[in-house]
């Protein structure tokens, strides 16, 4: 059965993102790059994976989930397929129609369709973001992948966003990069 993996970047103090959404205050080092080049090629978007000359098959991911608010930025710059290399949903609720044919909206039972996903064959789901999604699918959130940088937001989007319900994860890995950013792996207890 496929696992749903939250694979995300956060702060020290627990951010995925700047207030505004932005993420480029994330120190992209040259270790940071090798890291997910080597162990997680299929997370990168596939213009990215084009830029690098990554050109290998998916090692973890073949679905990807993001919502909405997620997947804007991609259409801001005309990529309306932004994981060609996945099967591709945007979960959202003002979006009825996808711009491009390799997308699918899911716009309800959201925690219904993932599970659909996860009984299917093949390789982990990927959940790109945002806080919100995060918080929707967390009882099932099966693993949590979390690239924690050396820098403090002050302020930000959380990790997740969602009612008060402790949800407990056993740590299973860490990898402290020369840069000072540790991979933190856990899986749901």
């Amino acid at each position: 059965m496929r696992k749903l993996v939250y694979y995300i970047g956060m702060t020290i103090d627990g951010f995925i993102a700047a207030p505004d959404g932005s993420v480029d205050f994330f120190p992209l080092t040259q270790d940071v790059i090798d890291f997910i080049v080597a162990d997680y090629p299929d997370a990168l978007p596939t213009h990215a994976r084009e830029q690098l000359g990554v050109h290998v098959p998916n090692r973890n991911f073949d679905v990807g989930v993001q919502g909405r608010v997620t997947y804007e930025p991609a259409l801001e710059i005309g990529v309306t397929s932004p994981y060609a290399h996945l099967r591709q949903y945007v979960v959202s609720e003002s979006m009825k129609e996808t711009l491009d044919p390799a997308v699918e909206i899911i716009s309800a039972d959201v925690a219904g369709r993932i599970r659909e996903l996860k009984t299917g064959d093949g390789k982990d789901i990927y959940l790109m973001g945002g806080a919100r999604l995060a918080g929707t699918l967390l009882p099932e959130i099966d693993a949590l992948v979390i690239k924690l940088y050396p820098v403090v937001g002050g302020a930000g989007i959380p990790l997740f966003t969602a009612d008060f319900a402790p949800t407990y994860f056993t740590l299973t890995g860490t990898r402290a990069l020369e840069s000072g950013t540790v991979i933190l792996t856990y899986d749901k207890k």
